[in-house]
């Protein structure tokens, strides 16, 4: 790897953060920008919520949407809204979080759904392309986003001392050339049945065709999840980090019990846009990827 992929950042306190041209262009590079000593607090009285159980059987994640509401959780009523009122706190820590650390996106950021993951990685019953413990970028087949980014604050609140591992990948663009050669063209009759049969949110775009051909190609690539370039990367409790899951090429090996909060950045609204995966593939691939006024149906 011709470069380290994790930044750290040494801070105890988002007051004592000051904003930094080079963690911008790190975040913008695909690194990863890691906060040791910069946790959030889950409160005393809140450790009875860290537990498997707070999760309904039936789903993934536990979320907390901007209005409120509260899905995927198990437990008390009681307990549900004790764990709404911590997912919000983390919430409220992580976009102070962004809005200190990239000032440049403000006003500019939409807010997904914030999410508690209390269930074992390790023991995630999951179809290869599904499977995080993969290296993979994030794409997700009925979401086409047109190049909007996916900025992630992650959040290790494990009760137990336990870290969540991640592997952290080569840079973006040495992965699309690599993987790029094996994928499938784009077919605009096969992304408008996939639309008409509502099986995509909106028309896929060549861009969101490619992006889903590196996810896909990256997870079924035994050779490349064995010997591609990585690092190891335990996040131990009472760390935070921050990366663009759309370009950081990464896998999680293994963890329990943690918070995460996505931020949309439109395409273009980054302060190097070349940067970007939208803008890598289409030098690569020689051609626009998005057409003029397309944008995800809402």
């Amino acid at each position: 790897m011709k470069s380290d992929p994790i930044v750290e950042i040494d801070a105890t306190d988002i007051g004592q953060l000051h904003s930094q041209t080079e963690w911008t262009a790190a975040v913008e590079a695909g690194k990863l920008l890691y906060f040791p000593h910069l946790g959030f607090q889950v409160q005393p009285d809140e450790r009875a919520l860290l537990r498997e159980d707070m999760l309904s059987p039936k789903a993934r994640n536990v979320s907390l949407g901007a209005d409120g509401a509260l899905k995927g959780a198990g437990g008390s009523p009681a307990e549900q809204a004790q764990l709404a009122a911590m997912v919000a706190r983390f919430r409220q820590q992580a976009l102070q979080l962004v809005d200190v650390l990239l000032p440049e996106y403000h006003g500019h950021t939409r807010i997904a759904p914030t999410s508690f993951r209390p269930r074992q990685v390790e023991t995630r019953v999951q179809s290869v392309r599904a499977d995080d413990q993969r290296m993979h970028v994030d794409a997700f087949p009925s979401r086409p986003s047109y190049g909007e980014r996916l900025l992630r604050v992650f959040a290790n609140v494990n009760p137990a001392g336990v870290p969540r591992v991640w592997r952290v990948g080569d840079s973006f663009e040495a992965v699309a050339r690599h993987f790029l050669p094996k994928a499938k063209p784009y077919s605009l009759w096969q992304a408008r049945v996939l639309n008409a049969v509502k099986a995509t949110k909106s028309l896929r775009s060549e861009y969101d065709h490619y992006m889903l051909q590196l996810h896909d190609l990256m997870k079924f690539d035994e050779d490349y999840q064995k010997n591609g370039t990585q690092v190891k990367m335990p996040f131990p409790p009472g760390c935070l980090w921050v990366c663009f899951s759309d370009q950081a090429t990464h896998a999680v090996m293994s963890g329990q019990y943690m918070m995460e909060q996505t931020l949309y950045l439109p395409p273009g609204r980054e302060v190097n846009p070349q940067s970007s995966p939208l803008a890598i593939l289409t030098r690569l691939v020689g051609r626009p990827l998005v057409g003029v006024g397309e944008g995800r149906a809402r």
